[in-house]
């Protein structure tokens, strides 16, 4: 029986799962780089302390499976809609052009589109069947334009085509930013650990120095 897609189906994984080796060896580095620096007994807390901050970023993250699944969504959206309306022009009705895109798509957002034909076949309202998977960023463009079409009775083709040229703009600047996030990511945790670093070895003993002339007769 075909489900209605789930918002929180995808954040339930990451709130119950271990971290992995992955994570723990990347968590270790800036530990032992804090420990290295600092040395002796601080060095100890500072380790210890760059780990755990360490490991809480890395926990915080999508796991890997809800990312890659995101990503394809996104992907695939514009060559869904451009298969959906080359169905629709040359006559199919909407079930048939979304069964021909979920046989050539395929992946998660085959399974999406097959629910929503699914819907449509039991007789559920359009605008209810494609409001439901706004709940996923990814497919928030498409529910939302077919939606207003079903409402409105724009032709489906046209909307599918302004929603094709859209989705490939929003990709685009998903990769960019994505790209961006890698490098704050890659070093926020060695600078989380190298601040405190800063602040025992540079900031404590020129201020101890400075309150040892001040207070010293």
């Amino acid at each position: 029986m075909l489900r209605e897609p789930r918002e929180g189906t995808a954040r339930e994984p990451r709130e119950r799962r271990r971290p992995g080796r992955v994570e723990l060896a990347t968590a270790v580095a800036p530990g032992l780089v804090a420990f290295l620096t600092v040395g002796g007994l601080p060095g100890v807390v500072m380790g210890v302390a760059g780990f755990w901050i360490a490991l809480v970023v890395l926990r915080r993250r999508e796991p890997p499976e809800v990312r890659e699944e995101r990503r394809r969504l996104t992907a695939d959206l514009p060559l869904a809609a451009d298969l959906m309306v080359a169905c629709l022009r040359v006559g199919q009705p909407i079930t048939g052009a979304i069964d021909v895109t979920v046989e050539a798509i395929g992946g998660p957002l085959g399974e999406r589109l097959a629910w929503v034909s699914g819907q449509l076949r039991l007789g559920a309202a359009p605008e209810d069947a494609w409001r439901a998977l706004a709940s996923e960023r990814p497919l928030a463009l498409l529910a939302r334009a077919m939606s207003r079409a079903a409402s409105s009775g724009a032709p489906v083709a046209d909307v599918l085509t302004r929603l094709s040229d859209d989705s490939r703009r929003v990709a685009r600047a998903a990769s960019a930013a994505a790209a961006q996030r890698v490098g704050v990511q890659a070093v926020a945790p060695l600078g989380l650990c190298f601040l405190p670093a800063f602040v025992f070895l540079g900031i404590i003993p020129v201020v101890a120095g400075l309150a040892g002339e001040v207070l010293l007769p």
